[in-house]
């Protein structure tokens, strides 16, 4: 029987290509996520240990914030580093060197004025010459480091994107105003944040200390030890020379070591969970494809398998030389993808490393012996389980069959099983929906719609008829007799036709729910952002720290600008509120009704402009807030004041929940802490001009964003637009699977059909009506698996949506119509492309050897 099955197989092995294809691409999507995220993370790894390798104690201060960073925080009290720690740690006896740090952000403008990398990444550093003049962090490509406050070194890759030579002006910014600072030379870097797309600039150590802390002040001691000393005595004696503070934490650098190694690795495992996912969706996909295959070809090979029956060959016989064919599909596919996954996986890497500019750390290829065991061993068991069905039918073919060539058709019993479980799965899922959305359940959401969809599969054979019939009679209209026998092909079994609809339906599905979830985001967000705002600019810095308060009367002066307000947090103590702590939102009481619309429910609406409070709904409902209530509170700088509501605001979306006049909580900030962003009117609204007077005003800081209305819901809109677009990508395998399946059926249905097509070319139907009735009944197998797939994914998209109502402030369903039709024509588009080779070899069928065909 084995010797059957290997000759079934090259014997058929034309027919078994599109299975094999399916097999080989979803093999292929998990091999290269295992073989990527292994190299990934042997590269992090490898880079994570160069960094601590000179590093045996590593002493932090968590306390060092700097002006500009600590958004308003309290002034820090607490124990610091100095250079005075400094020198008192490199004088113990285990230490042979105890170097400084200080770190920041710093934005690197290039030659037009733009932020070179991504804001929350441009990195500032003190460079820290040795003995030789070189700093062992960072290797000198070219030059040398800087040595006063009109010097900068820069990451080669970051001069590269500037295009910055040695000797250069570089535009430097970091809270305050622009610096113009000459290039003294270029280095390398191991700083994982610089691989991943951002920038380094180095000062000299007093020009970083002056920029991110205060002089003499360090955020960071990194402790070189003497040979032979052992890390946890030295890390015990620099325990004892440093101060003593909840701020102050030292540690091994060993420790440190195996701290990123846990991130490293818990961040890979996420990436490959996530990958897997849809390489799980992929062979999801194909297990339709492969069972269609295998019951395709039983039914062809009716007479054979009943011959065998009547020779002596048993049931558990034919069942074994049915999966035995199936075994050798799945391990040839799956040496094939294994071979193709690695091939993924440099892929992937050029092209992120390439045109997306991840930069990607270096290392070999990573081909695990796991990688290959798991790859071949999914591809083989998801093969053999998606081909036990119809190896089991084929046992239950009656060795009087042999007599007849004709298909078994399945039994009304079968068919009235399967209908029964999928009615029943189906409405347990819709029962288990709809008990999740009134509950706001998300898990119960997911169980309810894994349910559905489940059942909805089950129950494609019973759909198929009333579906197609309802596209069926304009196909007969405009394509007459070609358009009728596509019809009556499309449902003439409704296992087959269920079976390819449904590889197609699954990608449709998941591409319309993300596409209406993201529609549904994307509305919500639009309606955040332009919800009470009345301000055409808002001015702050693109890397989450804070705008120089300086900056304030300059943007106010700025030429077309009408109307100001800054926006800060301060933080004050009261027990009138019932806590400790408060963060009370600073604005402009004077003119903040003109760029914001603050709608006052009680009270006076100019409570501002008196010098009182105004509060939102959470602070009276959770805090105890009442009209009329004065507060003792003492303000960061150690002031102490009275504030006294004098309104209660409706919910707004920008601003915090307890207002305060600036002129009131303004001066007693934190010295230096600046302001979060100043909201602009101008006198002809958001125009060009006032966008570059802006930029002007603020001295062309590549770190200060300058955001309209419509920046800001385009910004909003391009990150899920991104996730989408990603998502899609990710998608694409399954529904290249998916078309594989609509040209596999169509093709073996030729086959199968060869007698039929012959009798109808001998009737009178040219070749133009088979080609025609083959495409036909391909697009309307496409469009019953798009119909329902765009069904399920705005259903489920929707009871996804409703359990996020309450979190998600305005989100409601929005289903775009032009994008929903898109799906429709893709898979039509799909149906037709998938036809045409099939189509084609249908037409060129000889008409009589078809008609002798069995």
């Amino acid at each position: 029987m084995f010797r059957t099955a290997l000759r079934n197989v090259l014997a058929h092995k034309g027919r078994l290509l599109m299975t094999t294809l399916a097999v080989m691409l979803g093999t292929a999507f998990v091999a290269g996520t295992l073989v990527f995220s292994d190299t990934f993370g042997n590269a992090l790894r490898t880079q994570n240990s160069k960094s601590y390798t000179d590093i045996a104690v590593t002493v932090s201060d968590n306390g060092a914030v700097g002006p500009g960073y600590d958004h308003g925080a309290r002034a820090d009290d607490g124990p610091h580093l100095t250079e005075e720690t400094r020198t008192k740690v490199a004088a113990l006896p285990g230490a042979a060197e105890a170097r400084g740090v200080v770190s920041g952000f710093a934005g690197i403008a290039d030659r037009k004025g733009a932020l070179i990398g991504n804001g929350f990444s441009t990195t500032g550093t003190n460079y820290v010459p040795g003995a030789d003049g070189t700093d062992p962090r960072y290797p000198l490509v070219e030059g040398r480091g800087p040595k006063n406050a009109g010097e900068i070194a820069l990451d080669t890759r970051t001069a590269d994107k500037g295009g910055f030579k040695v000797g250069d002006t570089v535009r430097v910014a970091v809270n305050g105003p622009v610096m113009e600072l000459r290039l003294t030379g270029t280095l390398h870097t191991n700083d994982p944040r610089v691989q991943a797309g951002g920038s380094l600039a180095a000062f000299d150590t007093a020009t970083a200390q002056r920029l991110y802390l205060s002089p003499g002040r360090f955020a960071e001691l990194d402790v070189k030890a003497k040979p032979g000393t052992d890390d946890a005595a030295l890390l015990a004696a620099v325990r004892q020379a440093v101060p003593q503070g909840d701020s102050i934490e030292a540690r091994t650098g060993r420790e440190l070591a195996a701290e990123q190694e846990r991130m490293i690795e818990q961040g890979t495992k996420f990436l490959t969970t996530f990958l897997l996912g849809f390489a799980g969706i992929a062979l999801f996909v194909g297990i339709f494809i492969i069972a269609n295959t295998f019951s395709m070809l039983v039914a062809q090979r009716t007479r054979e398998l009943a011959l065998l029956r009547a020779v002596g060959a048993t049931r558990r016989q034919i069942t074994r030389s049915v999966l035995v064919e199936a075994l050798l599909v799945g391990l040839t596919a799956s040496v094939a993808g294994l071979l193709a996954g690695i091939g993924i996986a440099i892929g992937l890497k050029a092209v992120l490393n390439g045109p997306m500019e991840a930069n990607l750390p270096d290392g070999p290829l990573i081909v695990a012996p796991a990688t290959v065991v798991t790859a071949i061993a999914v591809g083989v068991l998801v093969t053999v389980l998606a081909a036990w069905l119809p190896a089991r039918r084929a046992s239950r073919i009656a060795p009087v069959a042999a007599m007849s060539s004709a298909e078994q058709p399945a039994t009304q019993k079968s068919l009235l099983v399967r209908n029964t479980i999928g009615l029943l799965c189906s409405l347990a899922g819709a029962g288990a929906l709809a008990a999740g959305v009134g509950g706001k359940q998300v898990k119960l959401v997911g169980l309810g719609a894994g349910a559905l969809l489940i059942g909805v599969f089950v129950l494609t054979p019973l759909l198929s008829r009333p579906l197609i019939a309802l596209i069926a009679p304009l196909l007969r209209t405009l394509y007459g007799t070609p358009g009728k026998l596509a019809k009556e092909n499309a449902v003439r079994n409704p296992r087959r036709t269920a079976a390819t609809a449904s590889a197609l339906t699954i990608g449709v599905t998941l591409i319309t729910s993300l596409t209406v979830i993201g529609a549904s985001v994307n509305q919500a967000l639009d309606k955040e952002n332009a919800s009470d705002l009345r301000a055409d600019y808002t001015v702050a810095m693109s890397n989450g720290s804070m705008l120089s308060a300086e900056l304030a009367p300059a943007i106010a002066k700025a030429p077309g600008v009408t109307a100001t307000s800054v926006v800060r947090g301060v933080p004050v103590k009261t027990a009138g509120a019932g806590q400790d702590n408060e963060w009370l939102t600073s604005v402009d009481g004077a003119t903040i009704d003109r760029v914001y619309k603050l709608t006052v429910k009680e009270g006076a609406a100019d409570a501002l402009q008196q010098g009182k409070l105004l509060v939102g709904p959470y602070a009276v409902e959770h805090d105890g807030y009442r009209l009329g209530q004065t507060l003792a509170v003492t303000y960061p700088d150690g002031t102490r004041g009275s504030l006294t509501v004098g309104g209660i605001l409706a919910e707004n979306s920008a601003l915090g929940n307890v207002l305060v006049p600036d002129a009131l909580a303004g001066p007693h900030a934190t010295p230096g802490s600046g302001v979060d962003k100043v909201l602009v009117k101008g006198s002809g609204g958001a125009t060009a001009e006032l966008k570059q007077a802006l930029r002007d005003a603020t001295g062309g800081n590549p770190l200060i964003s300058v955001k309209g209305d419509a920046d800001v819901k385009a910004e909003s809109r391009s990150m899920v637009t991104g996730l989408l677009n990603m998502m899609y990508g990710l998608l694409g395998m399954s529904v290249v699977i998916a078309v594989l399946g609509v040209v596999n059926t169509m093709a073996m249905s030729v086959f199968e059909r060869r007698r039929e097509i012959g009798m109808l070319r001998a009737i009178g139907l040219d070749r133009l009506g088979i080609r025609r009735m083959v495409r036909l009944e391909s697009l309307l197998i496409a469009l019953f698996g798009g119909l329902v797939g765009v069904g399920l994914g705005i259903l489920v998209a929707w009871a996804g949506l409703r359990t996020l109502r309450d979190s998600f402030k305005g989100l409601t369903t929005v289903v775009p119509p032009v994008q929903t039709l898109g799906f429709l024509l893709a898979a039509a588009a799909i149906g037709l492309l998938a036809a045409l080779w099939p189509a084609r070899r249908a037409s060129r069928l000889d008409i009589l050897e078809s008609i002798k065909s069995e």
